[in-house]
């Protein structure tokens, strides 16, 4: 009895070791996101961390820092570049000036649709847009879905370009979108996302442009009762790895994050469908009107943006590929 006791003790102690030495041999990645918790961005990034985990027998896992614990999208693009963080999931736009490839998808009215959208960057040209990221130090792994976005404002519903002149909107910090909202008669101001608020409360701005989503759950829908459907932008978002983290994995490793990585996106895509139509209730019951203008005259206007960012012969033949993609 006695020696069963003891044995089972030594038992639980030897389990207990090996427990503690497997949690020691877990590599933790960190991973930056500006989105609150929950959101689907941030719950497709966990489950990208939890298949890592499940698929390399605990040896890797992710730690998911939400709400912009590691600041805006611009600083934290700048953090995995240098490789203080490991993985960071962004909007294509703050990669816009850096890397000629990312303004392509980032053009307004490039693509028909969110499906349109969703087949493109995953498919040869999404994965064509991931290889260009590797010279900057980072590796692309998946696109997800940023959705369609859309003008609000605090002033009055937006029927047609007509009444966008003259009012300030803020938008992401990349060229690209400053000059769409100049070729709408508008004024754009670049601005961190975690500043809108506060700006549209304060009148520094009057209005922005985003997902619904975005709108509802960063509570722009309590200052701004306006929402026009013009879905000027359906841009992806990106998941990328810091270089420096990446040259450290095998290969085998190396296949397994990539793979964990697309195999995160369909996971993304149906939290998001639920969120967007969730959303959309939300600020309807919150008293935000909605109108659809008619995109028309939009897509025309949009032409001088295209003749100064599309000059690449590449770039023009990419436009080209994802307008023919059916």
């Amino acid at each position: 009895m006695h020696f069963s006791k003891l044995a089972t003790a030594a038992f639980a102690a030897a389990s207990l070791m090996i427990g503690a030495a497997q949690a020691a041999d877990t590599t933790v990645l960190r991973a930056a996101d500006t989105h609150p918790d929950g959101y689907p961005t941030v719950e497709a990034v966990k489950y990208f961390g939890e298949l890592l985990k499940e698929r390399t027998d605990g040896r890797y896992s992710v730690e998911v820092f939400h709400s912009s614990q590691l600041g805006e999208e611009a600083d934290t693009v700048e953090q995995v570049r240098a490789g203080v963080i490991d993985i960071n999931r962004t909007s294509l736009g703050p990669w816009n000036n850096l890397i000629p490839e990312t303004t392509i998808p980032s053009l307004p009215y490039i693509f028909r649709s969110v499906e349109h959208a969703r087949k493109v960057m995953n498919g040869p040209i999404g994965d064509e847009i991931l290889a260009a990221f590797e010279p900057y130090g980072v590796v692309g792994l998946a696109f997800y879905d940023g959705g369609a976005r859309s003008f609000y404002n605090t002033k009055k519903p937006i029927q047609s370009m007509a009444d966008l002149k003259g009012m300030k909107f803020r938008v992401m910090q990349s060229d690209i979108f400053v000059d769409m909202v100049a070729a709408l008669g508008a004024t754009a101001t670049p601005m961190p996302y975690g500043e809108v608020y506060s700006g549209l409360e304060t009148g520094v701005i009057d209005g922005a442009e985003n997902n619904f989503p975005s709108f509802d759950t960063a509570k722009h829908a309590e200052v701004a009762k306006y929402f026009s459907l013009d879905e000027h932008l359906i841009v992806p978002e990106v998941l990328v790895m810091a270089k420096t983290t990446w040259d450290k994995l095998s290969p085998e490793d190396q296949a397994i994050v990539k793979q964990a990585a697309k195999d995160s996106v369909a996971k993304q895509y149906e939290l998001w469908d639920a969120q967007v139509a969730k959303s959309r209730k939300v600020v309807e019951g919150e008293g935000v009107k909605i109108s659809e203008p008619d995109k028309q005259a939009f897509i025309d206007a949009m032409k001088p943006v295209y003749d100064k960012w599309v000059q690449d012969p590449k770039l023009k033949d990419m436009v080209a590929r994802i307008q023919a993609t059916k």
